[in-house]
């Protein structure tokens, strides 16, 4: 990842094609060691592309991939029996239990057991 933003930051300071000494010189600013076979990887990925280009093409990848477990168990829920009902009786279930524990308090009153 660190190559990758270093190209980026390269490229967004006006540099169309960063070659491995604009990448080296960024990352070494900062006190980061290169690894020569990562940084050439990135560059010969990279090379010839517009990076703006890039970025659209990467955000169009995510948007079809799952973020985080709310995601998994509502398909996982979706595809057993119920769909829907599953999310919305768990949080029926916690709004419950948020009940149950400020009764729990209010009938203590500040009282203890052996005051």
């Amino acid at each position: 990842m660190r190559y990758v933003a270093a190209y980026l930051l390269a490229a967004l300071g006006g540099n169309d094609s960063p070659q491995t000494k604009d990448i080296k010189k960024i990352l070494e600013s900062v006190g980061i060691e290169v690894d020569d076979t990562r940084m050439e990887k990135v560059i010969s990925e990279l090379s010839g592309k517009n990076v703006d280009e890039v970025i659209t093409q990467g955000y169009g990848k995510l948007a079809s991939m799952p973020a985080g477990g709310a995601v998994a168990a509502a398909s996982s829920a979706a595809a057993g029996s119920g769909g829907a009902a599953a999310p919305a009786a768990a949080a029926e279930e916690k709004k419950e239990e948020k009940k149950e524990e400020s009764e729990e308090s209010e009938d203590d009153m500040g009282f203890g057991l052996f005051d």
